[in-house]
Order: structure tokens, then sequence, then C-alpha cells
């Protein structure tokens, strides 16, 4: 459809042109000077014909060209595209007053030329200043309309920043985040990037079962959130076409916010611990949560199965840590009592090691 019509533009374009431009071609021309060659009709015809066939050269590309356009409009930040038709209006209002002025040449050509010309150079000029001097405009403007409202922007615009918490797609999918929020105790808008709401698009269309579940379920998680916390939720379109990996997209996206990245990925929390950018680790909140667990106590747990050091046996508490049980192979299957000897806990998660308790472990080797 949009293929056809560039073609129509092409020829009312061609038969314009012809009528303005071919009756001079036909004057440079003896044998075309003539009155049934040289009329408007004729003109109009033959100017059409002629970028017809150019479309059929230049049309898939100009197709292609206004797709790759629309996309990057669509991806582009609401203020730069603001700023940017305001340059491009003062520059077309520009050309058009210059074009008037230049009405009163009795050139045609340029008469006729130079309007077009000036409008597609001052209204990419106008468009392009717009788009690069926005932040300097927003400056100039901005402090002007908070000191009549007797507002203090360097105050306030920290605590809104520190307010930015911007959503990976591990934590979507994990779905705590959900529970989190419920319970009120993180606050502050939630950032979902439209880079990281692409890649769970695409893990919710592939091909395989498990990934397709867990990316509906991350949709789901988005979904919920964007209900319960009424509109403290936020797309982005920020994209960062430069920057191919979405980990190192999300951390520029939370330094350019000055907001935090809220993950369960460990090694997306250590890059961002080196690139000094703030994050919060959900495996940290959930282990900081579980009950404390020190040397020397007491617990009472099952044996599920062997562990993958020679005569280990592995059990697990109620929320999910792993307990491994030094000598602890001959129980499985048995619910025995253990003694801690040491607790590692890092933000992949914690591990509590123990050994059977003393008297247990005579009777059953008894």
């Amino acid at each position: 459809m949009l293929k056809k019509i560039i073609q129509i533009l092409f020829l009312l374009i061609g038969a314009a042109v012809g009528i303005i431009f071919l009756p001079y071609v036909f004057e440079l021309i003896p044998i075309l000077d003539s009155p049934w060659v040289n009329n408007a009709i004729v003109s109009a015809v033959l100017g059409a014909i002629i970028f017809f066939l150019l479309s059929l050269l230049f049309a898939d590309l100009i197709v292609k060209f206004m797709k790759w356009m629309e996309e990057k409009l669509l991806h582009a930040p609401t203020p730069d595209l603001l700023f940017g038709t305001i340059g491009l209006i003062i520059g077309l209002v520009v050309a058009f007053l210059i074009g008037f002025a230049l009405n009163t040449i009795e050139i045609p050509i340029v008469a006729t030329a130079a309007p077009i010309i000036l409008s597609v150079v001052l209204g990419y000029l106008g468009f392009a200043v717009g788009f690069q001097k926005r932040e300097e405009i927003i400056s100039m403007l901005v402090p002007q309309r908070l000191a009549v409202a007797n507002k203090k922007p360097e105050i306030e615009a920290p605590v809104e920043k520190a307010s930015f918490k911007l959503l990976d797609t591990s934590v979507i999918i994990d779905g705590r985040i959900a529970d989190i929020s419920a319970t009120g105790f993180m606050e502050g808008t939630f950032v979902v990037p439209q880079f990281v709401l692409s890649e769970l698009q695409h893990i919710a269309d592939s091909s395989d079962t498990l990934k397709r579940t867990r990316g509906r379920r991350g949709l789901d998680i988005l979904k919920r959130l964007q209900s319960e916390r009424e509109g403290a939720i936020m797309i982005t379109e920020e994209s960062f076409d430069e920057v191919s990996e979405v980990d190192l997209k999300l951390m520029r996206a939370a330094k350019k916010m000055g907001g935090q990245v809220v993950t369960n990925d460990f090694n997306l929390n250590k890059v961002c611990e080196l690139h000094n950018v703030p994050v919060l680790n959900i495996n940290d909140l959930a282990n900081a949560v579980k009950p404390v667990v020190i040397p020397g106590e007491d617990m009472h747990v099952v044996v599920i199965k062997d562990g993958k050091e020679q005569n280990q046996g592995v059990a697990y508490l109620d929320d999910g840590t792993m307990i491994v049980i030094e000598d602890g192979k001959g129980f499985i299957g048995q619910a025995i009592d253990v003694t801690v000897t040491s607790v590692l806990q890092t933000s992949a998660g914690r591990m509590i090691f123990a050994k059977p308790r003393e008297g247990r472990q005579a009777s059953m080797n008894g």
C-alpha cells in the first residue's frame, strides 16, 4: 500500500515538474518547439511518465527508508521529538519568508526551485538544532518555571532520581519482585526499559517450551505490577543502539536516570558494582530474611541424597537452603539431628555445612 502511494506521489510530482520545466527544454530543442508538443498537457504527461519510471527504481528504497525512520522515531524519547519538531517548524517558517521574498525575482527557475531547496535545508537544520540543543533549552526554561512556583530543583531532583528501580529480565521472570512490591518494602517507580521488554517478549515467543513458559510468566508479573502499583511502573524508550548487550544497556540507563538496577543475576550484580551502579539483589534480600543459623546450633533435617564429595549427604530447609552433611551418606532417607559447623553466604545463595550429632552418629554406627 505504501509503495503505491509513493508511486502516485511520483506521478503528481512528475506532472508538476513537467509543466514547470519541460517548456524550457522544448525551447532548447528546435525540433520539439511546436504548438502540438509545447503545451501543458503534453508536458504533464511526459513528466509523469518519466517520474513513474523513476519510481520503479526508487520506490522500494524509499519504503525501506521510511520504515527505518518510523522505527527510529518510535524509539526516540518524547522530549527529543518535541524540540526537534519545534526546530523544524521554525526552519520551515524562515524558509517560507525567504521564499516569499524570492517571488519578486523574475527568473522563473530561481523563484520556483529556491523555496523548495530552502524548505528542505532549513527544515533539516531546524530539526537538527532543536534536537541537539534540547538540554540547553530545557535548562533555560525549567529554572524560570520553578522559580515562579517557589520550588528548589537542587533539593527535589536527587530525591526523584533515587526513586527509580530498573528491573532486569531475570528478576521479572523470577516473580518474587511482585510479592516484595505488594508488601510495600520497595518504594519508588519501577522502570522497565523497552529493550528489556523486547527480550522478555522474545523469550515468550521462543519455540522452547520452558523458555516460552518463563517468558509468559514474566509478562504476567509485569501485568500484576502494573495493576497493583497504580501507575508507579514506567516503560522507557531509551535504547542505546550503540550497545548490543542488554545488561550494559540496563547499566547505562540506570546511570542516566540516577536509579538502581534490581536483579537476581549474580554476574550482573558484580558487573554493576564494578561500574559503580547501585544495585539491589533480590537474592540478598531473600538471604537477609532467612532464619539466622550459627555454628554449633542443632537442627533436625531429612537427608535427601548424597553429596558431591565422598560420604556427604544433602538436606534442605523449607526455604530451599542446602545443607551439606559430612558423613551423612549413610543416613539417606532418614530424619536425623545435625550440628552446624559453618555457613557460607553469598549473593548466589546460602549453604550450610553440618555433621551428624555425635550421639546420633554413634547410635547409627553402633
